[in-house]
Order: C-alpha cells, then sequence, then structure tokens
C-alpha cells in the first residue's frame, strides 16, 4: 500500500468539506487542497481535464455533490453531470494517477420499502433524478476506479451552509407552531462525525492494508447511531435548545414534494465500524454537540 501524502478535498464550501477543513488541522502529517466550484468546477468536463493536468494526488475525497433533491427533478441534465459525469471522471483520473477515491453517496439509493436497516448489497432502487444520478455515480466508480470507497451517508447536517437543523432552528424562533413529517424514518448524520470518520479511514489504510490489497471498490454505509422520524429530530432539535414551538406530526402525503422521498432508510454500520474499528455516537448526542458549537459561534 503507497503512503498517502497529498490529499484533494472537492467541494470544500460544503458541509462535509468545511467540517473536512477544520479537523485537517489535527493531520499534519498530510498535505491537503481544498478546492470549491471556482477552482474545480465539477459540471463542466473540460475544467476538471484541465485542473488534473497540473495537479496529482494520492488520494481524493469527493464531498462536491448536487444536492438539491427537488430542484433536480427539473434540473436533470446539471444533476447528471455533478453526480454521475463528474464522478466518472473523477474515478478515470484515479486511474490515471494510481490513486485512490472517497466519494460520498446517499441513502436515496434506495427506495425505502425496508422494514430492517439497509446492508451494503441490499437491493438499490432510486426513486428519484437525485438518486439515479448519485447512483449512477457509484456504478461508474465501481467500473472504473481501480481503488475506492463509496460511502452511502443519510440527513446530514452541521454548524455549516443550509441544513435541517439550522432550518428548524430559525423556524422555531419565528414560529409558535409546526408540522413535521413522521412517517420518514432513517439516521441523522452530523458531518464533523463524518469527516472525523473518513480521517480516520485514511490513517487506517496503512495499518489495515488489506483494505486495498488488491484493485477493488469498497461500499460502506454510514450515519449516525440511533433511529428517528424528522418529527422526532425537530422535537430533540427545540428541547436541546429550549424552544417553545410545537411539533405537530403529519404525513408524507400532508407534504407533497417534487422528488419522492424514501419512506424508511436507516443504514446498518456494522461493516463500517467493524472494518476501521470505528465508534459512531448516537445521533443526539452530536446533535447536542452542534447545537452548542451553534450557539459559541
Amino acid at each position: 500500500m503507497p503512503e498517502i501524502k497529498s490529499i484533494l478535498v472537492t467541494g470544500s464550501n460544503g458541509q462535509l468539506g468545511q467540517s473536512l477543513t477544520s479537523l485537517s488541522l489535527d493531520y499534519p502529517q498530510y498535505q491537503f487542497t481544498f478546492v470549491n466550484r471556482d477552482d474545480l468546477d465539477l459540471s463542466n468536463m473540460n475544467s476538471v481535464s484541465e485542473y488534473f493536468k497540473n495537479n496529482q494526488f494520492d488520494l481524493i475525497i469527493n464531498c462536491a455533490a448536487y444536492t438539491a433533491v427537488d430542484k433536480a427533478e427539473q434540473e436533470q441534465e446539471l444533476a447528471d453531470a455533478i453526480n454521475h459525469l463528474a464522478v466518472k471522471q473523477l474515478a478515470k483520473i484515479t486511474q490515471d494517477q494510481a490513486s485512490i477515491l472517497i466519494h460520498i453517496s446517499t441513502d436515496y439509493v434506495f427506495d425505502g420499502t425496508n422494514h430492517k436497516p439497509y446492508v451494503e448489497n441490499d437491493k438499490i432502487n432510486p426513486q428519484s433524478v437525485y438518486g439515479i444520478s448519485k447512483l449512477k455515480g457509484e456504478l461508474a466508480i465501481q467500473s472504473i476506479a481501480p481503488k475506492a470507497i463509496i460511502i452511502r451517508t443519510s440527513w446530514v447536517y452541521s454548524e455549516y451552509g443550509n441544513n435541517f437543523v439550522k432550518t428548524m432552528l430559525r423556524l422555531g424562533r419565528e414560529r409558535e407552531s409546526l408540522n413535521v413529517i413522521f412517517d420518514q424514518i432513517g439516521s441523522p448524520t452530523y458531518a464533523k462525525d463524518l469527516a472525523d470518520s473518513i480521517l480516520q479511514m485514511v490513517v487506517s489504510f496503512t495499518a489495515y492494508s488489506n483494505v486495498f490489497q488488491q484493485e477493488s471498490v469498497h461500499l460502506y454505509h454510514y450515519s449516525n447511531e440511533g433511529v428517528c422520524s424528522w418529527y422526532d429530530f425537530a422535537k430533540a432539535i427545540f428541547e436541546l435548545s429550549n424552544i417553545a414551538c410545537t411539533v405537530s406530526a403529519i404525513e408524507s402525503k400532508d407534504y407533497p414534494t417534487p422528488a419522492k422521498r424514501p419512506h424508511y432508510s436507516v443504514l446498518n454500520k456494522a461493516k463500517i465500524k467493524q472494518n476501521f474499528d470505528l465508534t459512531i455516537p448516537y445521533w443526539k448526542d452530536s446533535l447536542q454537540a452542534c447545537l452548542k458549537n451553534l450557539q459559541k459561534g
């Protein structure tokens, strides 16, 4: 296993990208390069080609994605360009440069009809343009990249950007009551926990050299521990923040959206925990940590 020294992180302005930027200071043994859309436009194939003509890395962590789930129903080409075609191009670049790719995917590759947490080889059946574009990215990596890790995650939130936690904090202070969906079940993911786990995995590549003994693509699931609905999540946000906003539970049919979302997308994390000896925090503990950081900020 060649030693990893240089790491490129795409999507540095996103939640995971900013979390990795913050944590990278704890890993001085690596030379990190963080790029956003201005530095590397993944929707433009020429931009990607030109960038990698002059830059080579041992590892690429692809945090960039088109994540506007509902908007994707109208912007199919753009979603496909970023979530599929650019990923295919990155996979080819890691092949050419003999480097490793870590790519972030989503629970939306599943249709949500399971009644137990999804394992990595469960049937994939995305129900939205966003989910389809992310799945096509996964399949491109599996067919091209010599050494790669795909991590599917769900319900990502953080101190950065726009996300459910920050939206609920804003609405909870503006309104006396809110309606929140209770029939979509999953697990929140604190971006800092995912970023921390990714960096621990990178350190482990040498220690666990069997991870990449031969050319292969590994698929993992990651979210915080525990299960909740969006309703439960909202209630916890308000309780931990001492916000007196009444939350009423509604069904998905009462809040129609352009994109269909999985009703159940809990991810089984046994494989990633076992292979990399990871301890994953409970979702409510991580939520509390995020809310504390938001209060400080």
